[in-house]
């Protein structure tokens, strides 16, 4: 039976290719149970790029696993990347989304190279859609796939999208970071002013303080 990549491992270790990696301390944060369900966060400093975090969830003894990875790139103007792993009872969800919170328009031949990829795993069945309040920022060439009996094309998916990503990190130009910066910070406020699920459950779970410091300071890298 097939099993899911580590994809947190997966993408520090594409990462550190080119990068130096650097943890940053989340202290109490790093870990938080409560009514069976346990957030794991890490996060590092991409080194003359950006911000790095992966978190992983666990509830239901295991039945209900979800891994959450971060790029936050403040000093190459690139898409804000995130990609998520969910496994609900046997059914996988796969995501890689890009967000525009650039200083300059996306040159059309780095987004086609993410377009292509989105067309190669364009026979995988469509996660169900529905309206956000981040549509309007997230570029086409996202993928949102989900279904039973998928796991090696998931983990192919995942593969190419993180490694795309740190290759066009590597050869981006450099930008203000603090400009680059305050645009991820938007983002990640919008967040969590519109409550998404995992941000909801996590409020629930631990309150709404500690859930903003894990979204804003840990997720995103925006707050010290």
């Amino acid at each position: 039976m097939s099993r899911h990549i580590d994809l947190g491992q997966y993408t520090v270790d594409s990462l550190r290719r080119y990068f130096e990696l650097v943890p940053k301390e989340l202290r109490e944060d790093a870990r938080r149970s409560k009514r069976g369900m346990t957030f794991e966060t890490r996060s590092w400093e991409i080194r003359g790029v950006g911000h790095l975090c992966v978190m992983r969830m666990n509830a239901f003894l295991g039945l209900m696993k979800m891994e959450t990875i971060v790029i936050a790139p403040f000093e190459a103007d690139l898409p804000l990347y995130n990609a998520d792993w969910v496994n609900a009872f046997g059914t996988e969800t796969q995501i890689a989304e890009l967000y525009d919170t650039q200083l300059e328009p996306w040159p059309e031949a780095s987004r086609e190279k993410f377009q292509a990829l989105s067309r190669a795993f364009a026979d995988l069945p469509d996660a169900p859609a529905g309206d956000h309040w981040y549509d309007s920022v997230l570029y086409p060439c996202s993928v949102h796939k989900k279904g039973k009996g998928l796991t090696d094309r998931f983990n192919t998916l995942a593969k190419d999208y993180t490694d795309l990503f740190a290759q066009e990190l590597a050869a981006a130009e450099k930008c203000p970071a603090d400009r680059k910066k305050a645009l991820v910070g938007d983002f990640a406020h919008k967040l969590v002013e519109n409550d998404g699920p995992a941000v909801s459950m996590m409020a629930k779970l631990f309150g709404k303080e500690t859930m903003q410091r894990i979204v804003l300071r840990h997720m995103y890298g925006v707050e010290a």
